[in-house]
């Protein structure tokens, strides 16, 4: 059997030794090939994973071009939680199962939510740059905020990072708030009393702080607009964990110049490859960007590593109910 690890170089591990020994564990014999990818080398890719039986990536597109390319492939396995990188109907109807990580960084995600929201409401950045750069020690250099027990927090979407950050913002004695359409009755009970479930609108009204954690699907491309912005009464400081696409950043850029926000904690971009030098969200003191690593640490990554593997092998050695989460499974028919 033949897997690719191919991603471009940029989000790769720089080690790929656990994800080697987990396969070739499971798959006595396996050929394991790393693909650094890039645009100009998708010809040399496609050739590459001809003879493959299993691709493991997170941002490449799969599509039927490739799906075409690669007649022997029976599973993708995305090493992260979101696949909408990956074409479902073309995969179901080329016969080939489709695995993300169900789950490997709630905690550690949720952990990043809570110390983003914190060094924007304490000014920690402008405090930094104040002291670093302009060598000045002053108490009263930023506006101060009132105390976090004195906040309101929203979030939109109440996945299991959202029910973590909601635990967390609780217990520092915020009042939360959340919007989450498809939100189940036997999840929600599990933070019902933290949680008071609500409109969107009643967000956008009395949130002091906003935070994001939705899973994007087409009802929620570009969900943040300047409609959405000027709605928001109490100037919140807004948190975007999730998607980058979920925001319209020129919209973004234009509340923060506007103040109708007073600052942002951004660990996604538009693009998963942002022109950093010519961005208009770098270099403020009141937004916070991170390189997409609110997940990292050396306890996701290794659940990252493995889970990702054994999904490869349970599914190729006949055992698709072990695999962690299937959202396409040929062997069924269908999504799951």
């Amino acid at each position: 059997m033949k897997i690719v690890i191919a991603d471009y170089p940029e989000s790769m591990m720089k080690s790929h030794q656990l994800e080697k020994k987990v396969l070739q564990a499971g798959l006595p014999g396996c050929q394991v090939v790393v693909f650094p990818y890039q645009d100009d080398r998708r010809t040399a890719f496609l050739e590459e994973i001809h003879d493959a039986d299993a691709l493991l990536t997170a941002f490449i597109k799969v599509d039927e071009e490739m799906l075409r390319a690669a007649p022997q492939l029976k599973v993708v396995s995305i090493n992260a939680t979101g696949y909408d990188n990956v074409d479902l109907t073309a995969a179901r109807q080329h016969g080939v199962a489709v695995c993300p990580v169900g789950e490997y960084c709630t905690e550690d995600v949720a952990e990043f939510t809570i110390t983003t929201m914190l060094a924007l409401v304490r000014n920690l950045k402008a405090y930094l740059s104040d002291v670093d750069h302009q060598h000045e020690w002053r108490y009263d250099y930023a506006q101060p905020n009132c105390r976090l027990s004195n906040m309101t927090l929203g979030i939109f979407g109440l996945g299991k990072i959202g029910r973590a950050v909601a635990k967390k913002a609780a217990a520092l004695g915020m009042t939360v708030i959340a919007n989450d359409p498809f939100i189940s009755k036997e999840n929600y009970a599990k933070v019902a009393d933290r949680v008071r479930l609500t409109s969107v609108n009643d967000i956008l009204a009395h949130a002091d702080v906003i935070t994001n954690h939705m899973n994007l699907n087409d009802s929620n491309h570009h969900f943040f607009t300047a409609d959405r912005f000027q709605k928001m009464a109490k100037h919140p400081y807004f948190l975007n964990m999730a998607r980058g696409a979920e925001v319209n950043e020129d919209d973004l850029v234009q509340a923060l110049d506007e103040r109708q926000i007073k600052g942002a904690a951004l660990d996604v971009l538009a693009t998963e490859f942002p022109d950093l030098a010519h961005n208009p969200l770098v270099g403020r003191e009141n937004v916070l960007v991170t390189p997409h690593t609110a997940f990292y640490s050396t306890d996701s990554v290794t659940a990252l590593q493995r889970i990702s593997c054994q999904n490869i092998v349970d599914y190729l050695t006949g055992h698709p109910e072990k695999v962690f989460k299937l959202v396409v499974n040929p062997q069924e028919g269908g999504e799951q």
